[in-house]
């Protein structure tokens, strides 16, 4: 039998307060935040300004914060924060990297506080954590979802030797209202709102690569952070809004390759805000195209078992990456040189993790 693995806590101690940072890449004042007030003011709060470095960013008092510009990302990476964007929300890694954190929570400031059917206001970040406290089940699939909440278990079928489930390093949330479309979709359905409240989390079955949103996401620093990379996009480069899926690509292939879970499903939050079609087409059109042969690479990709960290799987698929998708567009090239830049300069403001992230045995799974 499944247990629940989180219990409630105490409501003088959120869950995780002291382990926990959540990351915002923003180019506004933080007004958003007074929603998320009641579940986000215990936490520390690390703001990725990006756009001019000087313009001041207002942030509602109370919150525990620490804010970094461009001029500040310039100043701590010295030559390495070339391989972090500029003028696109991928710079929220930059986020990441500096956190000293076991648990990242990265939201968009176009979210609100969603609203179950019963009309109770949600706690995403609550749920994120139990999402990620509670084992993964990505070797055999259970149709009733996750086993581990309270109401549910393993089905009859289910095998016994892996109902133990895996450690979770990534839970990916949804959105109430806009959906999270590309361009494409967006000008053909310009009025569709989400309005579908599916209370499932699932895990994503090994093998399965999956278009990982940014805007709603937390995961275990400590076991995919030097992956969580959000890749070059925004100024100077040819392709935008496929931030969060290339770095969803490039952990899903390394989750698998350590046996680790990644959830999707719950929490919702309220996207508010419709970005304009013609200037995400403009930024997606090269992704759309180029997507028909990244999603045929990630499939194929294959990490010997010499990669033993996450850090050696994410150097070993930089030159996958320039081997065989180089020919594609010379961007890549340039995309797995930053890959190796990312993780030079995490290793830099990180060296106790420089060999973490692994089995206990040392090898995958």
């Amino acid at each position: 039998m499944a247990k629940p693995c989180v219990s409630a806590s105490p409501s003088s101690t959120p869950l995780l307060k002291d382990e926990l940072d959540i990351v915002i890449p923003t180019i506004r004042n933080l007004d958003f935040l007074e929603m998320w007030r009641p579940f986000f003011q215990p936490y520390h709060l690390i703001i990725v300004q990006d756009g001019d470095p000087s313009k001041v960013i207002k942030v509602p008092e109370g919150f525990d914060y620490e804010l970094y510009n461009r001029n500040d990302i310039n100043k701590i990476l010295g030559p390495k924060a070339s391989c972090i964007s500029f003028k696109d929300s991928a710079c929220r890694c930059f986020g990441y990297m500096v956190s000293k954190k076991k648990y990242i929570y990265t939201i968009d400031d176009d979210c609100f506080v969603a609203k179950d059917p019963t009309g109770k206001e949600i706690n995403a970040l609550e749920q994120h954590i139990k999402n990620l406290l509670c084992p993964s089940t990505p070797f055999f699939f259970n149709t009733l979802y996750d086993p581990y909440r309270d109401g549910t278990d393993f089905v009859r079928g289910y095998p016994f030797s892996l109902r133990e489930g895996a450690p979770t390093a990534v839970s990916h949330g949804l959105w109430l209202n806009i959906p999270d479309y590309d361009a494409p979709t967006q000008l053909v359905k310009p009025l569709e709102r989400n309005t579908r409240y599916v209370d499932a989390v699932m895990t994503i079955p090994k093998g399965t690569l999956f278009p990982m949103c940014g805007m709603n996401l937390a995961f275990d620093r400590e076991l995919i952070g030097p992956a969580m990379y959000f890749g070059l996009m925004g100024d100077g480069q040819p392709i935008g809004r496929y931030d969060d899926m290339w770095a969803g690509w490039c952990i899903k292939v390394i989750c698998d390759h350590f046996g680790l879970g990644v959830k999707t499903g719950l929490p919702y939050i309220w996207h508010s805000k419709a970005s304009n079609p013609f200037v995400n087409l403009k930024k997606e059109y090269k992704g759309i195209y180029w997507q028909e042969e990244l999603i045929p690479f990630f499939q194929s990709v294959a990490l010997p078992k010499e990669c033993t960290s996450v850090q050696k799987c994410y150097l070993e698929l930089s030159k996958q990456v320039k081997a065989k998708l180089g020919k594609v567009d010379d961007y890549f090239n340039k995309l797995a040189d930053a890959m190796i830049t990312w993780i030079e300069a995490w290793d830099e403001l990180n060296p106790s993790t420089a060999t973490a992230a692994k089995l206990p045995n040392g090898s995958s799974k």
